[in-house]
């Protein structure tokens, strides 16, 4: 596998849903494929409009440096390698929790983004959506 499909996406996404709903807190879930580029983008009942961005972006994110959202921000900070970086790309970098690279074997082949809770909330959503990839 070189990139997701859009059967890949659709499974991740089922996933995520899957988890928000145990979560009882509604999201935007955003798959890329390995370019970077937009395969399949759901709003869930009730989330946050802003936030349908911010799932694609962060999802955009996770593909563009292959490294979790949250692992962008921890070393964004003050000092760090990659401080300033969320102003790079136009502003589509997200620098919080909640986007994650989606692997096959070892290749990343796309990610998956997720906005409307917390950031230990969005995590948990990408990081079971990943899982069903």
């Amino acid at each position: 596998m070189q990139t997701v499909t859009l059967d890949d996406a659709r499974r991740v996404i089922a996933a995520g849903e899957k988890e928000a709903e145990r979560q009882q807190q509604p999201v935007n879930i955003a798959v890329v494929d390995a370019g970077g580029t937009l395969v399949a983008h759901i709003r869930q009942d009730g989330a946050w409009i802003g936030s349908v961005d911010i799932a694609i972006n962060k999802a955009f994110s996770a593909r563009a440096f292959d490294v979790s959202t949250a692992g962008l921000g921890e070393n964004s900070q003050p000092g760090g390698q990659f401080y300033g970086i969320q102003d790079s790309n136009h502003g589509r970098v997200m620098i919080f929790a909640g986007g994650v690279p989606l692997c096959s074997g070892d290749t990343v082949v796309g990610a998956v983004g997720v906005s409307g809770g917390t950031g230990k909330q969005d995590a948990a959503v990408a990081d079971a959506a990943a899982k069903a990839l």
